[in-house]
């Protein structure tokens, strides 16, 4: 690649990245200045997508000591009530007064309801990722903080959509995009040292993202728009496909390593390995991404293996070599060495579960903890974040290896910004009985 393109790559990512820039310095008088009592001083959380990650997401909220869930928000009675349990259950333990009836919103609407409310501080969005950019639209224009699920969207005209949402939202509100291995300790360390020189020159890098199928219910008398839309991992419209879904957290942090997004990227994927009639997602990719400064990434992915995962990220530098497990030695060898401590992983069941509940272990035992502190900091000290445009970034870049494999030819960053293709899964919610 010649010093010309390197240069117009770094003058577009600036661009592209502008609009995520933090806004620091805001006058901004803390709740518990205000209301008085520790649980009205917490930030109040409405959830949006009852789900097992949304569930998640919230309880990790609960958990920093600063927020409480007062609102919860979802298209399906069962995920809702048993969410209000939930919470009601955990928050009583901490002297936090039940969830009023008022404050549970299901239905066709419940995302409107829920932005609506007065008893509202901030919202986190756990519904199927087709619906990211609409709901995200709704809850900004709401004046809510929000948590937004990732991906934020799962085509080129929704990620660009969160992206000037993110910019009305700027200096007014934090929007955090989950992505949680950002705020990880060993993982922030690794990327520091590694920003640092410890590498020297990155010249290449691999990372894949292997993992068992997700098991669903049959839902055997839901009608099929319900069935699509409670398995939504299953569709590639309401998911963006597993590459989009699941695996954008490796090509995200990629992206953090290089600094940078791929430039192109040539892809292969199929359906292989996974039943016939769950749907129409993918079910192993494999990719070769072109970053700036002639660094190529193979990433491989599968969402079929039986009895098997491994999720890393290993890079390869005139210094020194690079690697970043979920679970095992996180870590630079070479010149300037330097490894994680190690937490024991859970041998269980668990670890097929862990990419959709959120129940990490080992290096990733404290990214929630951390990511949910830090957004709830935001809101309180006033230093809000705005996250849409990087996490755009991400989901472009997954976007852009996903239409590589679809289209089965290699495809360029500058190509994939132009797209105007949309998923469209068809599904009229007025409909759903």
């Amino acid at each position: 690649m010649s010093q010309g393109e390197n240069s117009s790559s770094r003058f577009d990512r600036r661009k592209f990245l502008k609009s995520a820039a933090t806004t620091a310095g805001v006058m901004f008088i803390k709740p518990s200045l205000v209301r008085g009592t520790e649980a009205n001083s917490a930030v109040r959380v409405g959830l949006l997508g009852c789900g097992g990650r949304g569930t998640e997401d919230a309880t990790n909220l609960i958990d920093t000591g600063n927020a409480r869930v007062v609102a919860v928000a979802d298209l399906f009675g069962d995920q809702l009530y048993a969410a209000h349990a939930h919470f009601d259950q955990i928050q009583r333990a901490k002297g936090y007064a039940a969830i009023d009836a008022s404050q549970l919103f299901l239905g066709l609407h419940a995302y409107e309801q829920i932005a609506r409310s007065k008893e509202v501080d901030a919202i986190v969005i756990a519904t199927p990722p087709y619906y990211h950019p609409k709901h995200l639209e709704v809850v900004v224009a709401a004046g809510k903080h929000v948590y937004l699920e990732k991906p934020v969207a799962v085509d080129v005209p929704g990620a660009l959509h969160v992206i000037e949402i993110g910019k009305r939202a700027e200096g007014k509100l934090s929007l955090d995009v989950g992505f949680q291995i950002r705020d990880c300790p060993p993982f922030v360390e690794l990327v520091r040292r590694i920003h640092g020189g410890a590498l020297g020159n990155i010249v290449c890098g691999e990372a894949h993202y292997l993992t068992g199928y997700i098991d669903r219910p049959p839902w055997p008398n839901a009608s099929p728009i319900e069935r699509r839309l409670r398995n939504w991992v299953y569709d590639r419209a309401l998911s963006g496909d597993i590459i989009v879904e699941q695996n954008i957290h490796v090509i995200d942090i990629c992206n953090w390593i290089l600094k940078a997004h791929p430039l192109k990227a040539s892809a292969t994927g199929g359906r292989q390995g996974r039943p016939g009639s769950d749907g129409d997602a993918y079910g192993n990719y494999n990719v070769l991404f072109h970053y700036p400064g002639n660094v190529d990434v193979t990433f491989s992915s599968t969402q079929f293996a039986k009895g098997w995962w491994d999720v890393t990220e290993r890079f390869f530098g005139t210094k020194g070599v690079s690697q970043s497990p979920y679970t095992g030695a996180l870590g630079i060898w070479g010149d300037e060495p330097w490894q994680a401590p190690m937490t024991p992983a859970k041998d269980n069941p668990e670890s097929q579960a862990f990419s959709v509940t959120g129940n990490f272990t080992s290096n990733l035992e404290f990214a929630d903890r951390e990511k949910k502190k830090a957004f709830v900091d935001s809101i309180t000290s006033g230093n809000f974040h705005n996250q849409a445009a990087k996490g755009a970034e991400s989901a472009i870049s997954c976007i852009l290896a996903r239409a590589a494999a679809y289209k089965n030819h290699e495809i360029t960053w500058d190509e994939i910004m132009k797209s105007t293709d949309v998923l469209d899964p068809k599904i009229d919610l007025s409909k759903l009985a």
